[in-house]
């Protein structure tokens, strides 16, 4: 069994919705169950900023599955979610209804074609630190050290939970 930490986003549609319904959706997951889900984080967008801000969390899912397993599904619960992936990856940083990435597996170092654990970009990514240190503020990235280190290099800017009453 592993914990892996997913990170979840959606500025499209719904977006409060398409994260819960991904949440239950983790859950189902054969051989795995969500442990815990960090808050609904708004957060400015990253990368390509000409585009509506973000609803972010992070789940902790307990697994049995592969990595590449998990993967196979997260992409799959993306897809469910209207997600569609350009085989040119132009879309990368553009708007989406739902984006799931594995940021934790464990303690894995992981470097597969189209899977990288951690995430390669998680100790950049305050958006994806702060709700991970919510859930796991213990949280380290190998190779790196102490999430919250990443985090205080960075810090928080505009990441604001949602209040409760916007869910």
């Amino acid at each position: 069994m592993q914990t892996a930490y997913i990170g979840l986003g959606s500025n499209l549609g719904d977006s409060a919705a398409v994260l819960r319904a991904a949440l239950r959706s983790l859950d189902g997951l054969p051989r795995s169950r969500l442990r815990r889900a960090s808050q609904l984080y708004r957060t400015p967008a990253w990368g390509r900023t000409d585009q509506p801000d973000f609803l972010n969390a992070v789940a902790a899912l307990d697994t049995e599955l592969p990595a590449q397993e998990l993967l196979a599904a997260m992409l799959e619960i993306e897809r469910e979610a209207g997600r569609s992936r350009l085989a040119d990856r132009s879309d990368r940083w553009g708007p989406r209804t739902l984006d799931l990435d594995l940021l934790l597996y464990g303690e894995a170092t992981i470097e597969a074609p189209g899977l990288h654990v951690p995430h390669p970009h998680l100790h950049e990514r305050a958006f994806a630190l702060v709700p991970l240190l919510e859930i796991a503020p213990d949280a380290r990235i190998p190779g790196l050290g102490a999430a919250r280190d990443c985090l205080a290099q960075l810090g928080a800017g505009d990441i604001r939970p949602l209040p409760a009453d916007d869910l």
